[in-house]
């Protein structure tokens, strides 16, 4: 479990004073490529397509403005998609560097989309924001976090697509999941970068050493959630709470789960009208996890998630 204790300045901005368009420039100007979107996920889509499964593309993310690539934006939908049948979204890499919510829902897609597919309509979205994965970053080129922009006032291309895009399926949705992960780099990075863009003061929390749930505060469902957690501990440890009884500043709800208001947040997992919401927190920098059990455990939470809203 990561110290909250150290608190630091970044190294772009003045300490009180939002970024302005200098600021984002030097920031976005640091930004190096270390993985490719294109060989670990469109073309791992590609090339293990599930025969019950179609692969759409949704839309097209143009950054060509800051000398950056143009990415398309792919989706894994039921083929044989059914009016009247419940249907479960997933979503993964709203925040790019979270590597196991992309590589989980393409696990997902691989290993059981055929498991669910004469059960539900499944429209899987595995990769929102291309750029983040590529920089491994939380935001996008803008220096606009995807996962605070699910709202009528987006400023995030990747939501306001991925959102245009949902939309367009009839039915109702009964399971949203939103992959993500919790990393020792929140601390070391995203958090102290996102005080500087805002001209606020960073405090650092604690890391959860484990895997914890984020439900919706207007509709916890907390078997739900309890149905997902007891799924997971057969793959990896669940978080404990810290000393003030919390996981990353907010109070314990239940074993290994917070709450968020999720649509006032402009969170992802807001964005739909679905019964039963969860955000996964996969810890992969914790010395009991592989790469391997966090993808594990993101497709542990979609099979368990699914089963319980069937049953």
């Amino acid at each position: 479990m990561t110290s909250p204790n150290k608190d630091f300045i970044y190294h772009i901005g003045t300490v009180g004073t939002p970024w302005g368009e200098a600021e984002k420039q030097q920031w976005l100007s640091e930004q190096q490529i270390k993985r490719s979107y294109k060989d670990e996920v469109v073309t791992a889509l590609q090339q293990s397509l599930p025969d019950t499964a179609e692969l759409l593309t949704y839309g097209t993310l143009d950054y060509s403005a800051f000398d950056l690539p143009t990415y398309e934006l792919f989706a894994v939908r039921s083929k044989n998609w059914q009016e009247g049948k419940p249907v479960v979204l997933v979503t993964g890499g709203v925040h790019g560097y979270e590597t196991s919510g992309v590589q989980g829902a393409l696990k997902f897609i691989k290993e059981h989309f055929n498991d669910y597919s004469d059960k539900v309509n499944l429209l899987v979205l595995p990769c929102i924001s291309p750029w983040g994965y590529e920089t491994i970053n939380r935001w996008n080129p803008k220096a606009v976090d995807p996962n605070r922009s699910f709202g009528a006032e987006s400023q995030s291309d990747e939501a306001t697509q991925a959102m245009a895009f949902v939309r367009q399926h009839s039915g109702e949705i009964l399971v949203h999941i939103d992959l993500h992960e919790t990393t020792d780099s929140d601390n070391s990075e995203f958090r102290p970068a996102k005080a500087a863009r805002d001209g606020t003061v960073n405090h650092n929390w604690n890391i959860p050493d484990g895997f914890y749930l984020v439900g919706d505060s207007n509709k916890p469902e907390a078997e739900f959630q309890r149905a997902i957690i007891e799924a997971v501990q057969k793959v990896t440890h669940i978080a404990e709470a810290d000393e003030q009884g919390c996981l990353i500043g907010e109070k314990l709800v239940q074993f290994g789960v917070v709450n968020y208001p999720k649509r006032a947040l402009g969170l992802c997992g807001g964005m739909t009208e679905a019964k039963f919401v969860t955000t996964t927190e996969v810890y992969p920098d914790s010395p009991k996890a592989s790469p391997e059990q966090c993808n594990a455990a993101q497709v542990a939470v979609i099979c368990a998630g699914v089963d319980y809203a069937l049953a």
